[in-house]
């Protein structure tokens, strides 16, 4: 077994921060340095704090605070999304018991094994306790204060928006999501979730003639109870962890999707998730089954209100692909943050795993977190069959208070299986910013391979970044590669770009859309075509 990494260096700045001489890493004397290898393990940490005297600016202290509080000001944009429809909707009574389990399952008619389903789990559920090792720090989740079914009062025809209440489809028009027959999107099947209820599902006939299944996740429960039981918690089972169990337990709605053999699927599909209830959490469940040598790839995009209370998010997805077939799933999470306070915003609890079953499967994550008030979630690909492959592509952007604690696990059971990861960690304001990773090769895994790389960008002098890689290697022929950086914009860079005549917003823009480009190329286009604009927007005025 190989392994190479790389520690942390100022790739934008000849100046050294704080952390990066705690590091032990040299500081560079010139633009472009070479990072230094390092093979030590475990945590690495960086908080952006500048260290002895700093020079002077090469432009003047009043240019320099008038700079500062443009900058601030575009950072103090409102979150557009932050809207609230006004719709009529059923919710049940706030609190979990097992009353609660067993009215949501009532109200979406569901078949007694699938009663027998969130039963156990809640079961389980109770057996646990709210883990806190995280890098993340909130006060615990009263999940007795939560909301756990609220669904618009007017229920939609199935394959028809004919009764679905005009208010519903103004929200989506404003969310640029159109569902309409005359407005939709024609390259996209859109399943639209609100609160705790799909209310339509584009493109359904289109996706059947090709035999592509894509509905609820309700519907399927109902219309394809043999699939749906094959594979529902078998990639991640109740008992996985401590919100696993409770979505288990009270899952609303979600997105299903089955690809038969030999199918490429004709189109995107996606999911749009919108909070809009101000005491509902949103616990969807998703599913997604590629079946021998077929095709899909799948969006995810989901906004919610302003409101100055926290919401809880806590979803599951499963990916199941079977041999030769490959599944791509990319998520743009754009919860609201909460404020510049860090008041309000969504608790994004979220347990995301793939599994490559067959021989010469492949499952590729990629993800831009720019939302919620703090995100704790690890996609992550169990590589069973042999010459399968595994990839996972981030950016995770905080800024004022959010926190994020998020990374993948790649784990290797199959000869010859291969895996790449490549995170970019982008911290700003009073922000915290955590990659932790897992890389386990079994013994059984010969010829393995896994190459990462995880890159932090610092933005101020309050932002905070670690990363915590763990390596597990159990068979002597696979080999690893890890390396990682630590960079920060300063105050340099940017008056070199501004000497040529670029402004502060449009040198970060560049800088940011540099440090990204190698995730966002991994990107649909019908998100990477809107990356630019939405990583602009989350961090314009972040330096000052």
């Amino acid at each position: 077994m190989a392994a190479a990494a790389a520690s942390s260096t100022p790739l934008f700045s000849p100046c050294c921060a704080a952390a990066t001489a705690k590091l032990g890493a040299a500081c560079p004397s010139s633009y472009g340095s070479r990072r230094r290898p390092c093979t030590r393990r475990g945590r690495l940490s960086v908080v952006a704090v500048q260290t002895g005297p700093q020079k002077p600016s090469p432009s003047s202290s009043s240019q320099a605070v008038t700079e500062s509080e443009t900058l601030q000001n575009l950072l103090k944009r409102e979150y557009k999304y932050g809207f609230v429809s006004d719709f009529e909707s059923f919710s049940i009574p706030k609190g979990l018991s097992e009353a609660t389990v067993r009215r949501i399952s009532e109200l979406k008619a569901e078949p007694a094994w699938m009663l027998d389903f969130r039963l156990a789990a809640y079961r389980r559920f109770l057996t646990m306790v709210q883990p806190t090792w995280s890098d993340n720090v909130y006060e615990p989740v009263d999940l007795q204060s939560i909301c756990y079914y609220s669904a618009p009062k007017t229920k939609p025809k199935l394959n028809s928006l004919d009764e679905v209440d005009p208010e519903l489809l103004n929200t989506f028009d404003r969310l640029g999501i159109p569902l309409s027959e005359q407005k939709r999107l024609a390259n996209v099947a859109v399943d639209a979730v609100i609160d705790s209820t799909s209310i339509a599902t584009t493109h359904r006939e289109e996706l059947m003639k090709k035999g592509v299944i894509f509905c609820s996740i309700s519907e399927a429960i109902r219309e394809y109870p043999d699939l749906v039981k094959r594979y529902l918690g078998s990639v991640v089972p109740p008992a996985d962890n401590y919100y696993a169990a409770l979505n288990s337990a009270v899952f609303s709605d979600g997105s299903f999707c089955y690809v038969p053999k030999d199918t490429v699927c004709p189109m995107e599909i996606s999911t749009y998730f919108r909070i809009n209830d101000k005491e509902t959490g949103q616990f969807e469940r998703t599913l997604i089954v590629a079946d021998e040598r077929s095709t899909v790839s799948y969006l995810e995009g989901c906004t919610a209100p302003a409101y100055d209370s926290n919401q809880l998010h806590a979803a599951v997805v499963e990916l199941v692909c079977e041999e030769q077939a490959e599944i791509k799933y990319s998520t743009v999470q754009n919860w609201y943050s909460g404020d510049e306070e860090g008041k309000g915003g969504i608790y994004n609890f979220v347990t995301k795993r793939g599994r490559c079953k067959g021989r010469g499967s492949k499952i590729s994550w990629t993800q831009v977190e720019t939302g919620s008030a703090i995100t704790w979630k690890y996609p992550s690909v169990e590589l069973l069959g042999d010459d399968t492959v595994g990839e996972f592509y981030s950016v995770a952007l905080t800024k004022d208070y959010q926190q994020a604690d998020t990374g993948t696990k790649m784990i290797h059971k199959g000869k010859n299986s291969r895996s790449r990861i490549i995170s970019k960690g982008i911290s700003a304001g009073k922000s915290r910013n955590c990659y932790r990773g897992l890389v386990q090769i079994n013994s059984g895994a010969e010829n393995a391979y896994n190459s990462s790389q995880c890159d932090s960008l610092l933005i101020g002098d309050n932002a905070a970044a670690n990363t915590y890689p763990t390596i597990q290697v159990g068979c002597i022929s696979s080999r690893v590669e890890h390396e990682a950086s630590t960079s920060k914009i300063g105050e340099d860079q940017l008056f070199y770009f501004q000497q040529r005549g670029i402004d502060h917003e449009k040198a970060v823009a560049a800088m940011i859309g540099g440090f990204c480009r190698a995730v966002f190329e991994n990107l649909p286009y019908e998100f990477a075509h809107e990356m630019d604009a939405l990583m602009n927007l989350k961090l314009e005025g972040s330096v000052g």
